[in-house]
């Protein structure tokens, strides 16, 4: 199945107005493009003649990559598998996309070990052409991410009820190690709107372990205004106020 030119247009089309379905990529999407922009940004100022701070933020590209690598596999494991499993040959151009990606992960992995490997004279150019890549690496997931949430989306919620969509979705995230887990939750929940944020945070409140429940909080706090806060706080009951640990 190849989606075409039309199809996007058909779907962009689509009546604003419409019930809104359960959507597999909105929230991991806004989190990805949160952490990617940030650490691009991050790369781009950097300092090359400070070996602590280029140390910290050549860091933060190996978890952008890390993240990125997992992002893609859960992607591959379930979203693609319920694509194909009623639609084939639906997923073929992003599978082979992804494909693309892992190589382009690995070769700027490589990148920055050259950086932390090279000598003060190189340290500045090999940054830069490290920036370079990532950006445009960035670009293209911007690209693919938006594909997947028109095309992709149309396929799914032609064949699948939210109720099926939801069992993929648990499923998918049952299968996220808890340290993976919190880095995606420091990028998720903030970077949500408030309604999204509530949402997601209200049902962690119900069903959650409240340990659990309590470390997502601690997490995201930081990264919240108090404005934002303040609305979270009223939509789950909570009392205004810094969260345990913060």
């Amino acid at each position: 199945m190849y989606i075409d030119s039309h199809e996007l247009q058909n779907v962009a089309l689509t009546d604003a107005a419409a019930p809104q379905r359960v959507d597999l990529y909105a929230g991991i999407h806004k989190a990805a493009r949160a952490v990617m922009c940030d650490t691009l940004t991050a790369l781009g100022r950097v300092d090359s003649a400070d070996a602590q701070e280029l140390a910290e933020v050549t860091q933060r590209v190996m978890e952008l990559l890390d993240f990125c690598r997992a992002h893609l596999q859960h992607e591959n494991d379930f979203v693609h598998v319920a694509l194909e499993a009623r639609a084939l040959g639906a997923s073929d151009l992003i599978a082979n996309e992804h494909e693309a990606h892992v190589q382009d992960i690995a070769r700027l992995r490589c990148m920055v070990l050259q950086v932390r490997e090279a000598d003060a004279s190189r340290r500045a150019a090999l940054v830069h052409a490290l920036y370079q890549q990532l950006a445009l690496f960035v670009a293209h997931n911007f690209e693919h991410m938006h594909i997947e949430e028109t095309a992709h989306n149309a396929v799914l919620w032609a064949r699948y009820t939210d109720a099926e969509l939801m069992e993929i979705h648990a499923a998918l995230v049952a299968s996220i190690p808890p340290d993976e887990m919190m880095v995606i939750v420091r990028w998720l929940v903030p970077f949500m709107n408030p309604a999204e944020r509530a949402g997601m945070l209200g049902d962690m409140q119900a069903h959650a372990p409240a340990p659990v429940f309590e470390a997502v909080m601690a997490e995201v706090r930081p990264h919240l205004t108090d404005r934002e806060w303040g609305k979270l706080a009223a939509a789950l009951g909570l009392p205004v106020v810094r969260w345990q640990g913060i």
